[in-house]
């Protein structure tokens, strides 16, 4: 009788937890209109959450007349999580607060072996909550590249061979003995687009995050929910074949989309096309096609032409999974979107006109707003999520020490 009494107070507190995330600010009378609360159940939620440091009070919204209106905001100053964020060059982490900010930030050269890169995390988020010790830490979460069991914390393949069956939240729990969430790490950067990222695309009823790295991957915000599929496989997109390049082996993808737009086919295609200053054929291609993008823009025609043609196969690409899912937005993260002035128009070119499709009308397409830092933020709120959702731990439904 007890949990169904507390049912209802544990979703009337994550909601309005869920409209501080999303509108930053709100007054009393802001939330008890949007979520259909009345006032005074609100102000009642506000004073356990406030008494929690869940919220703080910001201080008076502007007055249209008559005493000024408090408004309040998640609190940032009391509960801690770290974000951890693996690439196949560098790993990053960083300590995450309840509004999204990033703080503590460092990274580390990404070791070659699974097991030596969870150890390398290990030490590091240990001595990062040392770091942190006047705060309550929430846990950990892992952006992690590949076929991710986020249920049970498993990468059950990643881009590289070795990085298969790999027991991560197992293995960093043992070692940590803290909450460990693990996320694929597009998963993790449309969540963070979708609540952290421009305001325009926070009502998306269907928002596609298009992640440019070393490989590509394509991750769905259906209704306000990431959408996993049967397998927890959905969104490999960057397998879509869009080009017939003669081969014919059963496992071998030439004209795959992650052939020819990744950031990886970018640096080789800049090599091909004779770049006076060449992207290093294994290493931090991300970095190299950085370097592609101002050289593009400071007028290098290699650079350029690179840069031209790998957009041309992401706007074929974006524009089939547009047909097949019919989005609000359409959000491009990775090193390429720093030449958006260059990059954007070719994209859009692939796209039919709007005023006869109706997939395209009015179709938002942006470079993501998080300046790179959307897997690891989504990461870091990962050990967060249990407050916005009402599946509240009991260690959360406690008053903090």
């Amino acid at each position: 009788m007890g949990n169904t009494r507390l049912a209802p107070a544990r979703l009337n507190r994550a909601l309005v937890l869920r409209l501080l995330r999303r509108h930053r600010r709100l007054s009393r009378v802001e939330i008890a209109r949007r979520s259909g609360l009345s006032e005074a159940s609100v102000s009642r939620i506000v004073v356990e959450l406030a008494e929690r440091h869940l919220i703080s009070e910001e201080g008076p919204a502007r007055s249209t007349g008559g005493r000024p209106a408090v408004r309040l905001e998640l609190d940032d100053t009391h509960f801690r999580s770290i974000g951890v964020d693996i690439h196949d060059w560098e790993t990053r982490l960083a300590a995450g607060t309840l509004r999204g900010r990033l703080i503590e930030a460092s990274h580390f050269r990404t070791p070659a072996e699974p097991y030596q890169v969870l150890e390398a995390i290990a030490e590091r988020v240990a001595r990062l909550r040392r770091r942190l010790k006047d705060s309550r830490l929430e846990g950990v979460g892992v952006s992690v590249r590949g076929l991710v069991n986020s249920r049970e914390g498993v990468v059950e393949r990643g881009n590289d061979p070795a990085w298969t069956k790999i027991p991560v939240r197992e293995f960093l729990e043992e070692r940590l003995k803290l909450p460990v969430f693990v996320e694929n790490n597009v998963r993790a950067a449309a969540f963070a687009e979708y609540h952290y990222g421009n305001p325009d695309v926070m009502d998306a009823h269907c928002l596609l995050l298009v992640k440019v790295d070393e490989g590509i991957g394509v991750s769905m915000v259906v209704e306000g929910e990431l959408y996993y599929g049967q397998h927890m496989a959905a969104g490999e997109f960057g397998q879509m074949v869009i080009a017939d390049v003669g081969s014919s082996a059963r496992h071998d993808r030439p004209g795959c989309l992650e052939k020819l737009a990744s950031d990886t086919a970018t640096c080789e295609r800049y090599r091909q096309l004779g770049g006076a200053r060449r992207c290093p054929v294994t290493g931090d291609v991300t970095a190299g096609v950085r370097r592609i993008c101002h050289l593009a823009l400071a007028g290098d025609r290699a650079a350029a032409k690179a840069l031209q043609e790998t957009a041309r196969y992401l706007g074929i690409g974006i524009a089939n999974i547009v047909w097949g899912l019919d989005p609000d937005a359409v959000i491009l993260d990775g090193a390429i979107t720093e030449a958006w002035s260059l990059v954007a128009p070719i994209i859009a070119d692939q796209f039919p006109d709007g005023s006869e499709f109706l997939n395209f009308r009015n179709l938002i397409l942006r470079p993501s707003a998080l300046e790179g830092q959307a897997s690891i933020r989504g990461a870091a709120a990962l050990p967060f999520q249990a407050l916005f959702t009402a599946a509240e731990h009991a260690r959360l439904g406690q008053a903090a020490a």
